[in-house]
């Protein structure tokens, strides 16, 4: 009778479990980059059928503006007559349905969306995964201005996500022009107004002038008239919803063309980068002739897999016939094959247990840039070594505080970036730090414990007590990264220029390599660098930096 009781009451409690309504709503992740909560915009549809799959779409936000505003808009529900952001973010107004799932990441207010911001778009994106069933072939990517940049930056970085994306008014990171012919496998839509005076339309139309000459299915509406409010147009009457419903993501196509200057985007449905020559564009353009036929050409690459698994044009067990750079090449595989050439420029040969090629350079997770440090969880220190005095401890804290304060206030419209990372001690770092964080560590190894912990396999240190120089250079070290900054801080006379999604102090530092070096102002660099594949300073940055006379190489 007990059992029957239990079993009763865990029906009823089933049955009356507290379910998400349908509707716009907020919900929250943990963040692992600073254990945060935070917030995201979801809209459910009405009648929400749990073991229905759905499609989804993730909607960016622009600068100045949150998450809440951004589901209002992709509904085309902008700012009532006379109201301003404040208070539109306060209430959903009614809209009408659509049988979607759509999400809209808070990304920590206007930072961008590279690093964590970026970051924080993956994790919406798995959470909402986690929570709901989503048709993974109907995922869809959408954005406006800082947000419109953010779609073509994550769009194409991770190509074979998305089935379709919409760029609305975009202002992409530098750096993104490159990524042009990963749109091959997707459709993409701009948007813009002709006299938008914030983000000029001549960038949209260079954008699809060079999709349209790489064959990618590119549709545009450009605005008359309409200046940096593209999207109350774009977004009108739900269009965006009909736009991608035409759309669905093929997970085995036939030809695929890639390019990539970091390993961490390595990857494009069934191929992946294993090496290439660091710093340049590495490119792909790989297709199927006929079944387990492939055509592949390539540029600045030296290693990369295919993993056919499924694809209907790959029969397993069967060879494989390739043709690499004009070299004919056959290889027997249940469905994942190893391409590499010893040397660039050289002949392409199958990997297989006979002929290992042995790599110990840069990779993914251990490759730079500097920026790297901070596009993951990460610790400000600064140093304690050797006993300062209050006036040049309260020196060294300041200066890895405001480092630290990408939450500064930046005005009405910007706001604070949502983002608190800690500041330490080098004695106060734990190895729970050293084990999760990537370290950025001020000072010199006289100055900074855990500097001096590493000196011998640091590549170059700041000489004691120069005063007009700022060394700065990241290197990986057991399993995450080690960015030290000696001397004047790289934020040093930095102008006020370009998009301010993030503070000065951080505006650059995607822009810098591996390595850095400047006297007086980081303005006037004498050396911005790469480490070698195996990362040591090159000959030219060596020979820059024991001429200084303010620098001591580790042998």
């Amino acid at each position: 009778m007990l059992g029957l009781t239990l079993s009763i009451a865990a029906i009823n409690a089933d049955v009356s479990a507290q379910k998400l309504p349908s509707g716009p709503q907020v919900l929250t992740f943990f963040s692992d980059a600073d254990d945060t909560e935070q917030p995201y915009g979801l809209y459910l549809p009405e009648n929400f059928d749990e073991n229905k799959k759905y499609p989804l779409v993730i909607m960016l936000h622009g600068a100045g503006s949150n998450h809440r505003l951004a589901l209002r808009r992709v509904f085309g529900k902008s700012n009532a007559e006379g109201e301003n952001d404040v208070e539109a973010t306060r209430y959903f107004p009614k809209w009408d349905n659509v049988d979607y799932i759509v999400a809209s990441p808070y990304a920590r207010g206007t930072a961008g969306y590279q690093g964590i911001p970026e970051q924080d778009v993956y994790d919406v994106l798995a959470d909402v995964k986690k929570r709901f069933k989503i048709d993974e072939n109907r995922t869809y990517l959408t954005g406006l201005s800082m947000g419109g940049g953010g779609t073509l930056w994550i769009g194409l970085t991770r190509p074979d996500i998305w089935a379709a994306i919409a760029p609305v008014c975009p202002a992409p990171p530098t750096g993104t022009f490159d990524l042009a012919p990963n749109a091959t496998n997707f459709p993409v839509h701009f948007f813009h107004g002709d006299a938008d005076p914030v983000v000029p339309v001549a960038g949209t139309q260079k954008w699809v002038s060079t999709l349209q000459d790489l064959g990618v299915e590119v549709s545009y509406k450009e605005f008359v008239d309409v200046k940096h409010d593209s999207w109350v147009n774009a977004y009108d009457s739900e269009y965006i919803f009909d736009w991608f419903k035409d759309f669905t993501r093929n997970p085995y196509p036939n030809q695929i063309r890639f390019v990539t200057k970091q390993y961490e985007y390595d990857k494009a449905f069934w191929v992946q980068f294993n090496r290439f020559a660091y710093g340049k564009l590495a490119e792909i353009d790989a297709k199927f002739t006929k079944e387990n036929a492939l055509d592949i050409k390539t540029q600045n690459l030296e290693k990369f897999t295919l993993n056919l698994k499924g694809h209907p044009k790959f029969k397993p067990g069967a060879s494989l016939a390739l043709k690499i750079d004009g070299t004919n090449l056959n290889a027997k595989t249940d469905s994942v094959v190893t391409l590499f050439r010893a040397s660039a420029g050289g002949k392409w040969a199958v990997e297989g247990a006979s002929i290992m090629s042995i790599y110990t350079g840069k990779k993914k997770g251990a490759e730079g840039p500097i920026y790297a440090a901070f596009s993951s969880r990460h610790v400000y220190v600064y140093g304690t070594a050797d006993n300062p005095s209050p006036e040049e401890l309260k020196k060294r804290v300041d200066i890895a505080t405001q480092a630290a304060s990408w939450s500064q206030f930046r005005g009405e419209f910007l706001g604070r970036i949502v983002f608190f990372p800690r500041v330490l001690a080098d004695k106060e770092v734990r190895p729970s730090d050293i084990e999760s964080s990537n370290l950025i560590l001020f000072g010199t190894k006289e100055t900074n414990a855990l500097i001096a912990k590493h000196a011998d396999m640091l590549p170059a240190h700041l000489k004691k007590g120069d005063t007009t120089h700022g060394l700065f250079y990241v290197l990986p070290m057991e399993g995450h990264y080690v960015a030290v900054s000696s001397g004047l801080p790289w934020w040093t006379g930095m102008k006020d220029e370009g998009f301010p999604f993030v503070s000065v102090m951080h505006r650059k530092l995607p822009d810098f390599k591996d390595i850095i070096f400047f006297k007086d102002s980081s303005e006037n660099l004498l050396i911005d660098d790469y480490f070698t594949q195996d990362w040591k300073l090159d000959d030219d940055t060596r020979r820059k930096l024991s001429a200084s006379g303010a620098v001591d190489i580790t042998p």
